[in-house]
């Protein structure tokens, strides 16, 4: 099942994704969608059945205010060796951004200033579905409600002063999500899905989860050690090698430009590139 938070006719709305529209469930919220568990996916499937379906809306970020947003760094060995400074990891490394800074499919990023040395990261994106602490390896994936994409925008010209990754990696608009949430039962297994990027259509990114240094259970299994997950928080799972601060000239999104990053079986996610004084 594919989960959309959307706008039609100017309300706000849950949805199952569909071939030919969206299947209203009558929940405005996603969090409280997560929470009530397998009474909102009973709910969704009898949308499903009942065959109304909306052909005209407007898909907005799935979790929009998520309590937690917790970003794996240095989880691909690719992206590792690209990076002159990163040294393999004993145990997975965290960082969080904040809810304020998460944007949905078409939404813009908006640079700080035309100088603004920000770049694009494509990271596969857990969605927790229960509260979550001390779990095992095993049953990691079963605290998992679904699956969805997140651009792990970074200025790189404020993340590299004294190693500020929160403030470089937390303005405004700088946590594209979406575009959908799929649930568990489409993904059975999340290290072996491909992830891309692209730059006006052309490819930055490529690679494969299974090239992750940390599955998606170990990333879990660490977390719930030191903090409890609950539903609605989002860990966000890494991104490979081609990152624009490491190419050689560097490359940098510049207003006017469409960054698109895409993960297998969930779909792409495309926003374009403002800047903000310009609003």
């Amino acid at each position: 099942m594919r989960l959309v938070r959307y706008t039609h006719a100017g309300q706000i709305g849950i949805g199952v994704k569909l071939p030919a529209g969206i299947a209203p469930t009558g929940y405005s919220d996603m969090l409280t969608f997560i929470q009530a568990g397998e009474t909102a996916l009973a709910e969704a499937r009898s949308a499903v059945n009942r065959n109304k379906v909306l052909p005209d809306y407007r898909e907005l970020a799935p979790v929009p205010n998520p309590g937690k947003i917790l970003f794996s760094g240095i989880n691909y060995r690719s992206h590792l060796e690209e990076n002159p400074a990163a040294i393999l990891p004993t145990y997975p490394q965290f960082f969080a951004k904040l809810p304020s800074s998460v944007i949905g499919p078409g939404e813009a990023i908006r640079l700080p200033t035309p100088e603004s040395q920000v770049d694009y990261e494509v990271e596969l994106a857990v969605v927790i579905g229960k509260k979550t602490s001390h779990i095992t390896r095993e049953n990691a994936l079963e605290s998992v409600f679904g699956y969805t994409i997140v651009n792990d925008v970074s200025g790189r010209d404020v993340q590299f002063i004294d190693n500020q990754i929160t403030t470089g990696k937390g303005f405004d608009t700088f946590c594209p999500l979406g575009p959908e949430i799929v649930l568990t039962d489409e993904i059975l297994d999340p290290s072996q899905l491909h992830v891309a990027s692209y730059v006006n259509g052309e490819r930055k990114q490529y690679s494969s989860t299974k090239d992750m240094l940390f599955t998606v259970e170990e990333l879990i299994t660490f977390l719930s050690a030191h903090i409890t997950l609950y539903p609605g928080d989002i860990i966000s799972t890494g991104t490979p090698a081609g990152v624009g601060c490491f190419r050689q000239p560097p490359l940098y999104l510049k207003k006017g430009d469409v960054v698109e990053v895409a993960v297998e079986e969930i779909g792409r996610l495309i926003n374009p590139v403002e800047v903000s004084w310009e609003q």
